[in-house]
């Protein structure tokens, strides 16, 4: 197969791009903006392969696209690239429109066309494959409830309502269009190479260099959290052997609370890097309770059983062992994380908590 990735530099994209390229005979194309979370460095260990190419393209660019998909002839577009972080969709939302909602309108045209003038054979076996989040459904009210596929969406960010708009336009291109379609639905992901303004590298680079551990409100939102390398593992399933139209829950069936997420890292750094900076005597000190952020979700939890009875997924990774190997591999890729801590992050990083008790 040839697989058009979008978003390859990003936290996820690079996890399945990594294992495209490590585990199967396929070639693989990423075309990415690199915004600022986009980093090519999670790509070392593939880059050299002759399987795989990278355009830094923006999806926005209808004209460049419809060249890549001329040039490279994919029989599927894994559709990844996407602004994600809810806080950023606060305090700007306009960009996650821009990427998320418009930049997928673009690439299901660009893709349209090109799946058009296909052959039969082409056309039955090409595949796009839209990756989005759990967050489309809002939050769950009950401690038991899960979400399942035919939850009704409520999205409560920026970020969930624009991947929400961009869902509903990949369904439309199937319904209206005949395009071959199939969506995913994640829950939290965690793993290397995650950017570090997300909860669990914050924790541990900020508890790293002595600085506060901020956890909205009173820790309690509750999030299931997968490995990413599960995630990567589960959609590369999806999109070589999901069905056309059906979308797939993925969850790592780990429920936790914020505030146990980030004593279980700060007990793994304990015993991991147990010398600390200077004046700090546990790591858990550190923690600083700040204020809630508006339209905080409090729970989100994935009923995955349709991906493990259809197409005999399940992840891998426990959120002990996964978490264990998150902590391991920031302490050993030191320089990985300086260099993705640009300027820019850094800035918003001191605006979104400067000013906060």
């Amino acid at each position: 197969m040839r697989i058009l990735v979008t978003g390859g530099a990003g936290f996820i994209g690079s996890a399945v791009i990594r294992h495209i390229i490590q585990n199967t005979n396929n070639e693989v194309i990423n075309v990415d903006k690199l915004t600022y979370a986009g980093n090519l460095e999670s790509l070392l260990s593939v880059s050299d392969s002759a399987r795989y190419q990278f355009s830094q393209t923006d999806i926005c660019d209808r004209a460049a696209l419809d060249q890549i998909f001329q040039e490279f002839k994919p029989d599927a577009v894994m559709h990844l690239a996407a602004e994600s972080h809810v806080d950023r969709s606060i305090t700007g939302p306009y960009a996650f429109l821009e990427t998320n909602i418009i930049g997928t309108y673009h690439l299901l045209e660009a893709s349209r066309q090109y799946w058009n003038e296909l052959g039969e054979e082409g056309k039955s076996n090409f595949r796009f494959h839209h990756i989005s989040t759990d967050e489309v459904y809002g939050d769950l009210e009950g401690t038991t409830d899960l979400f399942t596929e035919t939850t009704s969406y409520a999205p409560s960010s920026p970020y969930s309502a624009s991947k929400a708009s961009s869902d509903h336009l990949v369904r439309a291109w199937n319904r209206t269009y005949g395009l071959p379609v199939v969506v995913t639905n994640c829950s939290n992901n965690y793993g290397p190479f995650h950017f570090p303004e997300k909860l669990i590298p914050l924790m541990i680079l900020n508890a790293l260099q002595g600085k506060p551990l901020p956890v909205y409100g009173n820790g309690q939102q509750i999030r299931d959290w997968l490995f990413v390398e599960d995630h990567a593992r589960a959609l590369y399933k999806v999109v070589t052997e999901g069905a056309v139209g059906e979308t797939y829950n993925i969850g790592g069936h780990n429920e936790k609370a914020n505030i146990d997420v980030v004593h279980g890292i700060c007990e793994l750094l304990e015993e991991l890097a147990p010398n600390k900076p200077a004046g700090i005597s546990i790591y858990k000190d550190l923690i600083t309770y700040v204020k809630d952020r508006p339209g905080h979700d409090v729970r989100y939890a994935i009923d995955a059983s349709k991906i493990k009875n259809e197409l005999n997924w399940v992840p891998e990774e426990s959120f002990e062992t996964g978490l264990r190997k998150t902590v391991e591999w920031y302490l050993s890729n030191t320089e990985w994380v300086e260099h993705v801590q640009s300027g820019e992050y850094q800035s918003w990083l001191n605006k979104q908590y400067q000013d906060q008790p």
